[in-house]
């Protein structure tokens, strides 16, 4: 080809069980190639040999070059790093990892790397120490050598000028988008997924990974102060992997007066979780820190009125179709619980609200606002 020829790091977007950046490394890249404009550019998708297989969607293009690199530690900075500057793209794109480490700006392409959010300053104890010294290193690195920084929300833009005091003409808000939910299996009854995971009452569902960011220990704390006054007369439903720090949550829940009403099921698989959403009473997610919040928009998506936290991005996502809350004060956590599931004039309006809302974020919007942002530091455009 004679275009432009575009390299992206795809090691995020080859995890089997994806998370949050996982999926929007996964997502952006889908949606990127799908673009009538993106046909003329040659997109080399760097990824680890051996341990990484790029999803079928993202290869079966003429114009796509998938480039396994050797699965070595470090692979970023000891693979990557020396293949872009031994064979040069015109641009380098990290969607969900970190840029490359080099002495120097001879060889090196064009540079744009996605920042999803500055949790680790707001929360630093809620990682580990090595970690968030080696976030603070490589987001500072980032802001100081790449070209264009696309930003999840502007409360992540807000951040980075904040905390790393990043040119502000270099930083681009790209919201997420968030993918339609299946239409149900008529083949899957609702009821044999409840049976399976012990679900026999309604329920109030969080979704995410079990961490102290993601603040589940004041939403189990906030429901047994319900369950201690008087039954409410349905469950709290936690679905997500265990992470890192988890165990305080874990003995919230065993020890909670609800223990027993309490569901914690590990990592749930998309199918499920669909199911679960969509039989849940509300959704909660009271997150003290998000760079974007991609399950309110997913539980918005299948009628479910939401409760999540008025801190971060999440109020910048949800619009006027959520009941926020402080996620750090337990009362107010748990008579908003209480409130979703007794009002139903106030569910069928978040849940008429949210339908509107989603229409605002798509995938295909935010691939066309990605190119965009490459293209300008292709061509070095102000």
């Amino acid at each position: 080809m004679n275009g432009p020829v575009v390299g992206v790091d795809a090691s995020r977007s080859t995890a089997d069980q994806p998370t949050g950046t996982e999926n929007y490394a996964r997502e952006i890249l889908r949606h990127l190639l799908r673009l009538p404009e993106a046909a003329d550019i040659e997109w080399r998708l760097y990824f680890r040999a051996g341990t990484d297989t790029l999803p079928v969607e993202l290869t079966g293009r003429s114009n796509v070059v998938p480039v396994p690199l050797p699965n070595r530690r470090m692979w970023t900075h000891r693979a990557l790093g020396p293949e872009v500057r031994r064979r040069r793209p015109d641009l380098l794109f990290v969607p969900a990892h970190v840029l490359p480490f080099a002495w120097t700006r001879r060889n090196m392409p064009a540079l744009v790397m996605t920042i999803h959010d500055l949790g680790y300053r707001h929360f630093p104890k809620a990682h580990p120490w090595r970690q968030r010294a080696y976030l603070n290193l490589t987001t500072r690195w980032a802001a100081a050598r790449a070209d264009r920084l696309i930003c999840d929300s502007e409360a992540t833009r807000q951040d980075l000028l904040r905390f790393h005091r990043a040119d502000p003409g270099r930083l681009h808000t790209v919201h997420l988008g968030w993918t339609p939910p299946s239409d149900p299996d008529p083949a899957c009854d609702p009821g044999t997924v409840l049976a399976r995971f012990g679900l026999r009452r309604p329920f109030a569902l969080f979704v995410s990974t079990l961490q102290p960011r993601k603040n589940a220990e004041r939403l189990i704390h906030a429901y047994g102060r319900l369950h201690a006054r008087e039954d409410p007369g349905w469950d709290l439903v936690l679905a997500g992997r265990i992470g890192w720090l988890a165990e305080p949550i874990l003995a919230a829940a065993r020890s909670s007066p609800a223990a027993e009403a309490i569901h914690i099921l590990g990592y749930v698989d998309e199918e499920d979780v669909a199911v679960l959403r969509r039989q849940a009473k509300f959704f909660c997610y009271p997150s003290l820190h998000e760079g974007f919040g991609l399950p309110i928009l997913e539980a918005q998506s299948q009628g479910v009125p939401v409760l999540t936290s008025n801190r971060s991005s999440l109020p910048e996502v949800a619009g006027d179709a959520a009941l926020l809350v402080d996620p750090e004060d337990v009362d107010e956590i748990a008579q908003a619980m209480l409130r979703l599931s007794r009002d139903e004039e106030l569910r069928a309006e978040l849940v008429a609200k949210g339908r509107e809302n989603v229409k605002r974020f798509s995938w295909e919007k935010a691939a066309r606002e990605t190119l965009a942002v490459l293209q300008r530091a292709m061509n070095k455009a102000p």
